[in-house]
């Protein structure tokens, strides 16, 4: 596209768009600055264009601005010239000669075009080849200096010479173009198909050209200098094209002082965002400070079959004094499967209900509010509450009513607790539970449902705190790590199919100890009847085949509620000896007397589910164990899985390895939750980088808390732009 049209199109969408401001400052700029803004978008670009504009969206990429952040995945030294005499078959190797010869031959069986490239340096000379590409004949000519860079091996024709097939190329002009493809560190980037590495490197160095002068350095100075940043314009070219950096383990990894600069501008604004977010949250005031009566709390104490921890009892006196401050409580309660978070939520949600409100918990699913229902509900009767659930499937009229009325206490559901139709009378209290699936959006919106309600939040994903710091910054962070005592390690073992009968062995020996034992099969969304069928076709073989001695009982998520209620009450009454189940018992079930936990193609789960699933055993005095049933082979992330599930118990080190496995954006669920998208920097490498960048974010907040100082205009305009929305910040305006 040349420029004439290139600035035509440009002027054309701004009168679209009726930007006539932008219009007439467009048309009366000199036509060699007729140059798109970082902002605007990637297609008008040169050497871009409408088609490829929509193969750059496929890799998230839309405006200028995102592709400068696209960085590479990878980076190859191809710097290191080597005369075509020293060149080694098998290596990957950069030669610079003169092309001698130019042709296309074709195979005479499957009449395959074979464009070959003869090029010569004087001690030898290499054939390169491109398969079904006769269009490079118009790309090389006799006589040109040429560098190529890609894996030799020897003529299988002719048993001799070497040869590249489809290297990287680079024509050096007369003009003196600077090396991008060869010759250099060369960025190797993220691709899709149809757009490659070599054609996003020529547009990366266009933009680059033209617009590295819009970069401005939003930082201010005494942050930049006292954490030895380098400029934001010099960390940008080089981090695409290495000039003074040459450590490849630096660049490789990600480590290198560009990338450092990149990820802490990341770190930084969201930082900011959240520091803003916590003085919004301190600026709130409670609408009537609670009294700490205690009485309900004291006969919940009473009713439980067991003692409370003294991590518990810790993070309960954490809460009170929360709920008896003049601000709202915005708490995160983080701990290990089976620390008893639950326990801990209900003693907040009595503490509001005996000062006069309502107090609700919302779940990411329906199987997990039905289970938090079936618990409270069971720890509640003595009390005299009223408890309802809620979810898309179960909202009956004469709950909602008797909600928005007042006359249930706690009310327990889905995301379905967020919508118009559900209305609350007075909400003191609202539980999140497993944060991490939620949105902060959605953790907005129910505290929308009351006027400045306290905010209590979950979460059995155990991440470390600093890294908890920084993605819930704007909380107070409680930690339960202590187990409840007398608890027995449990023991993971892993089962390939083929010993199938040596697992059900332990099974019934445990049984005929008088325990009880799960049986649990995998339910993979795109294949949901097929696993159902599974699961009860497996449950009707073991009763026959297996079992026939044995009570057997069969639970999964299509059952109505009622019906699930009835088989866990007969379960845990001992009168069903083993529980065939989906797993809608994956958190919330606890039944003392159940020692054994075998889970059916246990490589088609994730680390995090398995760890829960093998708590839902272990809870009582005796000892307990996890049989791990994989079908063979396993890929590499399964084998790696199942071995650490093996290896250890503790729910930190498993989240340390989720987090390796998965990556932080995965295991966060950043799409999910809301934040801001980390594009280049990793929560698990740059911990060290995330720490400095939290501190300045909340020093600065602390000097000017609304960003009004002349010097930080640019620092609101950017945090207004990508992340207010996000963050739910009124700070800023």
């Amino acid at each position: 596209m040349s420029k004439k049209v290139g600035n035509a199109i440009i002027l054309k969408k701004l009168w679209q768009e009726k930007n006539w401001d932008k219009l007439k400052t467009t048309l009366e700029t000199p036509k060699k600055n007729l140059t798109p803004h970082l902002t605007d978008s990637i297609q008008y670009v040169k050497g871009v264009g409408p088609k490829r504009a929509e193969l750059f969206k496929r890799l998230g990429i839309n405006t200028v601005e995102d592709v400068l952040t696209h960085l590479p995945r990878r980076y190859e030294d191809r710097g290191n010239l080597k005369k075509i005499s020293q060149i080694k078959y098998g290596e990957i190797e950069t030669i610079s000669g003169i092309v001698k010869a130019a042709g296309i031959n074709v195979t005479t069986r499957k009449r395959m075009k074979i464009f070959e490239l003869v090029v010569g340096d004087g001690t030898g000379i290499i054939t390169a080849k491109w398969f079904n590409q006769p269009y490079m004949k118009n790309v090389f000519k006799v006589g040109q200096k040429v560098i190529l860079n890609g894996k030799v091996k020897m003529n299988n024709y002719y048993g001799y010479g070497a040869e590249m097939d489809n290297p990287e190329y680079e024509i050096i002009d007369e003009d003196g173009d600077p090396l991008l493809h060869t010759g250099r560190i060369v960025p190797i980037y993220p691709e899709t198909s149809g757009l490659t590495s070599r054609q996003i490197r020529v547009i990366m160095k266009t933009i680059l050209d033209t617009h590295l002068p819009q970069v401005n350095d939003y930082l201010p100075a005494d942050i930049i200098e006292g954490n030895r940043l380098m400029p934001l314009s010099s960390a940008m070219s080089e981090v695409h094209f290495p000039v003074i950096e040459k450590d490849m383990g630096l660049l490789n990894s990600g480590r290198s002082e560009m990338h450092r600069r990149l990820a802490f501008d990341e770190f930084f604004f969201l930082e900011l965002g959240l520091a803003l977010k916590k003085k919004d949250v301190e600026k709130e005031k409670r609408e009537i400070p609670y009294t700490a009566k205690g009485e309900l709390l004291e006969g919940l104490r009473n009713n439980l079959p067991f003692k409370l921890t003294s991590a518990q009892q810790r993070v309960i006196a954490e809460i009170k004094r929360d709920l008896t401050s003049p601000h709202p409580m915005n708490r995160l309660i983080q701990g290990d499967v089976g620390c008893g978070k639950t326990v801990v939520a209900l003693s907040a949600m009595l503490m509001a209900i005996e000062n006069g409100f309502q107090a609700a918990i919302m779940a990411p699913t329906e199987i997990l509010a039905e289970q938090h229902y079936l618990n409270i509900k069971n720890m509640m009767d003595k009390l005299s509450l009223k408890i309802a659930l809620l979810t898309s499937s179960r909202k009956k009229k004469e709950d909602i009513k008797a909600v928005e009325d007042g006359e249930i206490n706690i009310i327990v559901g889905t995301h379905a607790l967020i919508q118009d139709d559900i209305r609350f009378k007075r909400l003191g209290l609202a539980v999140v539970d497993e944060q991490h699936k939620f949105g902060v959006m959605q953790r907005g919106a129910i505290k929308k449902k009351g006027y400045n309600p306290d905010i209590l939040i979950m979460t059995a994903t155990p991440i470390p705190r600093t890294l908890a710091m920084s993605v819930y910054g704007d909380l107070d962070i409680s930690i339960i790590d202590e187990l409840p005592p007398n608890r027995m390690p449990i023991k993971t073992m892993k089962f390939y199919k083929s010993h199938r009968l040596d697992a059900f062995k332990l099974v019934k020996k445990e049984i005929l100890q008088g325990r009880q034992c799960y049986l649990i099969y995998p339910l993979i969304e795109e294949s949901e009847k097929v696993d159902l069928k599974a699961a009860t076709e497996m449950a009707e073989h073991l009763k026959k085949d297996i079992f026939p001695e044995y009570n057997l009982g069969l639970l999964h998520g299509r059952m109505k509620t009622e019906e699930k209620e009835a088989v866990m009450r007969d379960f845990k009454e001992g009168r069903i000896n083993i529980l065939v189940s989906t797993t809608v018992i994956e958190v919330g079930i606890d039944v003392s007397n159940a020692s054994v936990m075998l889970i059916e193609h246990a490589e088609r789960f994730g680390l995090a589910q398995l760890h829960q699933l093998r708590g839902r055993v272990g809870r009582g005095q005796y000892q307990s164990y996890c049989l791990l049933m994989a079908e063979y082979p396993l890929s590499d992330d399964a084998k790696r899985r199942l071995e650490i599930m093996v290896k250890t118990n503790n729910g930190f080190d498993i989240a340390e390895e989720d987090l390796n496995i998965r990556g932080p954006g995965e295991f966060f669920g950043t799409k999910q939750s809301g934040l801001p998208e980390l594009k280049n920097a990793n929560i698990l490498r740059d911990v060290k980088v995330l720490e400095a960048a939290r501190g300045a974010a909340f020093d600065l907040i602390k000097k000017d808390s609304s960003l009004t100082m002349p010097e930080h205009g640019s620092l609101k305009t950017i945090l207004k732009q990508k992340w207010l929305e996000k963050l739910e910040m009124g700070t800023i305006s």
